[in-house]
């Protein structure tokens, strides 16, 4: 085994078999990387940057239609996102983590958006896989693509177009993403005017990454790791007006070449595993978090699904078991040894308010109450973003201000997500 640039492992003694255009990658193990960049010449000294990421969950119902559990025939599947970093040259990730067979992707493209989901002419770029077009990922596996040239400005929308020939079964994804992601029938992944995608979403399937090369020095990457707050529930579909976003342009406007990472899983819970919201915070923040190109800093905001949960019995609120305020202290407690162990800055964020929500008592206003007090007190994150006192009513400070409350009592709106934004230290970044 031996790593690629950045540190994550990949292999170079695996099998490679190409069978027309596809090439399968051998899976050594369930966490190995299926690293499909050839590891020789320039390649290895390559520096890779963040653009863009989105931390991936297990095919679920969710919370509106998705594509998930259904997956993929003789479709292609167009994703538009927005890059927070600059380059000359771009590669990205697919993740089969969930999947239970192998995964073909027939084709691939890389382009700019244009008015979604039709391309920028003259940007779309094919996307390969050690020489080929296809890749076959095994199933928790992970592939990489070969850069592929691509001028991309900080800001800029990027489409990553799939095609899948065969049968994908049940689909990785990430469930709320908070913008439309497109398909249609056939090979559309070359499609510039896009009218062939009459079907769109608002999940994001097996892309992970895309990372950047051959821009300006950047000045260290910040993650911002969490729950439906940090993933944007309640922003403005397609308006990138999540609190990550706003953070990204604060970051921009004061000169810093900052990439900002979205580490957001909607209902995710620190200390638990959940079918439909992912891995636990303590569990996946090594992947989502650590492993990421050039992490300077992470913004911690977690623990109210864990606290919150317990107080009803709803279906979708699983698992529900009643958690203490000193065991999610003790969650946290293991981030912020993680973090400084690889020499990055962990920033605590302090709980917002949730008075007036589905899953808001005494006993877990207590905890929450309980949690703030260590956030702000106890000295042991880096710096505390003080969410809950920005976002607090004036009236009573345990509910979230009607001003910046998106209609549920617990999850801000745009305005809201933009006041989290500005409470943040950038000099504590």
């Amino acid at each position: 085994m031996q790593r690629e640039p950045g540190g994550r492992l990949f292999s170079n003694s695996s099998p490679h078999t190409k069978k027309g255009r596809t090439m399968t990658v051998q899976e050594e193990s369930r966490a190995t990387t299926a690293h499909t960049e050839a590891p020789h010449g320039s390649d290895v000294a390559t520096a890779w940057s963040a653009g863009w990421s989105a931390p991936v969950q297990r095919p679920s119902a969710g919370f509106e239609e998705n594509w998930s559990e259904t997956g993929f025939t003789r479709q292609s599947v167009r994703q538009v996102v927005r890059v927070t970093g600059g380059g000359s040259a771009a590669r990205i990730r697919l993740s089969n983590r969930f999947g239970t067979q192998p995964l073909t992707v027939t084709a691939a493209t890389l382009a700019l958006a244009g008015k979604s989901p039709a391309l920028k002419p003259g940007t779309v770029g094919d996307l390969t896989f050690d020489g080929s077009a296809s890749v076959t990922i095994p199933a928790g596996g992970e592939a990489v693509s070969e850069s592929a040239p691509l001028l991309v400005e900080p800001f800029d929308l990027v489409a990553v177009t799939l095609y899948f020939d065969g049968p994908t079964g049940p689909s990785t994804f990430h469930a709320q993403a908070y913008t439309d992601s497109y398909r249609a029938a056939g090979d559309r992944t070359a499609d510039v005017e896009g009218d062939a995608f009459d079907a769109r979403t608002h999940s994001w399937y097996y892309l992970s990454d895309i990372e950047l090369t051959g821009g300006p020095q950047g000045e260290g990457t910040v993650v911002v790791f969490g729950d439906s707050i940090t993933d944007g529930y309640g922003s403005t579909v397609g308006a990138d007006h999540r609190y990550p976003d706003v953070l990204a342009e604060r970051l921009a406007s004061a000169g810093q070449r900052r990439a900002v990472l979205n580490a957001g899983i909607g209902g995710n819970l620190m200390l638990h595993d959940s079918v439909w919201y992912g891995e636990r915070a303590v569990g996946r923040f090594e992947r989502d978090v650590l492993a990421k190109p050039g992490v300077r800093s992470v913004i911690v905001l977690a623990g109210l699904n864990d606290i919150g949960f317990s107080e009803v019995d709803l279906e979708t609120y699983k698992p529900n078991p009643e958690v203490t305020a000193e065991q999610l202290i003790a969650g946290y407690r293991e981030l912020i040894e993680r973090a400084h162990d690889r020499g990055i800055k962990i920033i605590g964020a302090t709980i917002l308010p949730f008075k007036g929500s589905e899953y808001h008592t005494p006993r877990a206003e207590a905890k929450r109450v309980a949690l703030n007090q260590w956030f702000r007190n106890s000295g042991e994150f880096d710096a505390v973003a003080d969410f809950a006192e920005a976002l607090a009513s004036a009236d009573d400070p345990e509910v979230l201000s009607p001003a910046y409350d998106s209609g549920d009592f617990k999850h801000p709106n745009d305005a809201g997500y933009r006041v989290m934004a500005e409470a943040v230290d950038l000099g504590a970044l």
